[in-house]
């Protein structure tokens, strides 16, 4: 894909976590990424979050993780390729059964890590997806999840992270530095240069490509859905429009 000023882009936003706030969240964004039970959620929740999201337009991804719920699915775990293909397809499933037309596979927390890199990994996701009639991955640009997607057949979409900082070679910063999260003014900027330019500025300063065709906004940060309106906007006012890749 091409760098560059983009006309239209997708909003995508991981929800379905137990945090305050999704159904607003859901207002805002043009995809939502609803945890399937094993990180987060439970059918109570996932039943509301697809019900909401078909009534507002809003494209429903399914966002897997390991079984962890003690560790909010942030944890390294040695599962092999086979579990996760089960598992992942028990996930599926699971929003399915909750009423959501399921369009997108977006792995969660340290599955997502982990596929980035791990080929056996993501060919075990993709492989669940295409089982599953799920069309789609969503996953970070350049990784092994959405080399995988592609030769499963299946559409992979890259994405941008709006409030994460980056390091140098491109993944993000883990969770337990300081500089993990952006501020809410510092995430509307990277939004924009994400789109704009398909880039970020990295946490040594170093400019780096993020070709992406979706920006991410995570549903347990800080003001998330005050972030979420305000990127939307300034996406608007610079001419790019809101529109799911789904």
């Amino acid at each position: 894909m091409r760098t560059g000023v983009k006309r239209k882009i997708d909003l995508n936003a991981d929800v379905g976590e137990g945090i305050p706030g999704d159904e607003r969240l859901l207002d805002v964004v043009t995809s939502a990424n609803i945890a399937c039970g094993f990180h987060a959620g439970d059918q109570a929740t996932m039943r509301a979050l697809c019900r909401v999201a078909a009534a507002r337009g809003v494209a429903v991804g399914a966002h897997v993780g390991y079984r962890d719920r003690e560790g909010f699915g942030r944890r390294p775990l040695a599962v092999s390729p086979a579990v996760v293909e089960s598992e992942t397809v028990e996930q599926i499933a699971a929003l399915h059964a909750a009423g959501g037309a399921v369009r997108y596979v977006k792995p969660h927390g340290a599955l997502y890590t982990r596929a980035t890199k791990d080929r056996a990994c993501a060919d075990a996701i993709a492989a669940a997806a295409r089982a599953s009639a799920v069309a789609a991955v969503l996953g970070p640009p350049g990784s092994q999840l959405l080399e995988a997607a592609a030769v499963a057949g299946l559409t992979a979409v890259p994405e941008g992270f709006a409030d994460r900082g980056y390091l140098p070679d491109g993944a993000l910063v883990p969770r337990d530095r300081p500089d993990a999260l952006r501020g809410e003014d510092d995430a509307v900027s990277q939004a924009l240069l994400i789109a704009r330019e398909g880039a970020v500025v990295a946490v040594d300063g170093r400019r780096i490509a993020v070709a992406a065709d979706s920006i991410c906004i995570h549903g347990d940060s800080p003001c998330a859905e005050t972030v979420a309106r305000r990127i939307a906007q300034a996406l608007r006012d610079a001419g790019i429009e809101l529109a799911t890749f789904a």
